[in-house]
């Protein structure tokens, strides 16, 4: 998997068989990427606009009753890497990026970053909340939406990082979800193993990730005295105030791997292998 994504292949022959349902995806993808691929628009905000189209429009109502997977994991098997359409129960439609080549496939990514990134990471609240960014380069898929998709099943996640010598190293967690906002989107992980080091399971308080809040700059939740998402950057599980740092401009850090020097990150999410 490569740090930023390479251009999906839409409308496949792996879709849905019944001409008029093939052509309502083809539709509703084409649509969508045309809309998302417009300067300062948010990919998600653009995907529910989308859906506001009048119930008379015939393909309107075929959209309406297309079964989109809840993530990509339920993507047929074989199918290539890209940008699809998934909803999550309870949500309305949302696009997202799916990695079908690494590690049997079928993971949602749900953030992207790169060291040349234009995106400066320093986002409000509810913009973290309902994500940023482009789903073809670097983005931030939405804490709200990753908490709707973690409540579906029972979730592992993969944290890939690309040193400072651009070697690509990943960090596996058994388990992964994120509380409701309620209780501030906080991050739940299970056990590590991989190559890059547990940089968000520290034995030290203060670099702790696991179990914490999210923070951001106008709403601090972390451990420290001052505002840690302030002082570093970007919005993160941030406690006094990290070890890794995944959601910042020129500074990406996984604990001793690259302190600040890290070439590009991504987050990947799928059901746990048992479940």
């Amino acid at each position: 998997m490569l740090p930023r994504a390479a251009a999906p292949q839409l409308c496949r022959p792996e879709g849905p068989s019944h001409p008029s349902t093939m052509a309502a995806w083809c539709l509703l993808l084409v649509s969508v990427l045309v809309l998302a691929a417009a300067p300062g628009h948010s990919t998600h905000r653009e995907t529910r606009n989308t859906f506001q189209k009048s119930p008379s429009d015939p393909a309107a109502r075929a959209l309406q009753t297309t079964s989109w997977p809840r993530d990509c994991s339920e993507v047929p098997s074989g199918s290539p890497s890209g940008v699809y359409i998934i909803q999550p129960v309870g949500l309305h439609p949302i696009t997202v990026f799916c990695e079908m080549s690494v590690a049997g496939g079928g993971w949602t990514v749900i953030q992207r970053n790169h060291q040349s990134t234009a995106i400066t990471w320093a986002e409000s609240w509810s913009t973290y909340k309902h994500g940023f960014g482009d789903v073809h380069g670097e983005f931030w898929l939405g804490n709200e939406y990753i908490h709707q998709i973690t409540r579906q099943k029972v979730y592992q996640v993969r944290f890939v990082i690309w040193d400072a010598s651009n070697t690509m190293k990943f960090a596996d967690y058994n388990l992964f979800s994120v509380d409701d906002e309620s209780q501030g989107y906080r991050l739940r992980l299970g056990v590590y193993s991989g190559s890059a080091g547990d940089a968000m399971d520290s034995d030290n308080p203060k670099k702790m990730h696991n179990n914490m809040k999210f923070s951001t700059k106008d709403r601090d939740q972390d451990a420290a005295r001052g505002n840690c998402a302030s002082r570093a950057g970007g919005g993160w599980w941030y406690s006094a105030c990290y070890s890794a740092q995944l959601n910042v401009r020129g500074g990406i850090t996984w604990g001793s791997l690259c302190r600040g020097t890290c070439r590009a990150s991504a987050i990947l999410i799928k059901p746990a292998l048992y479940h």
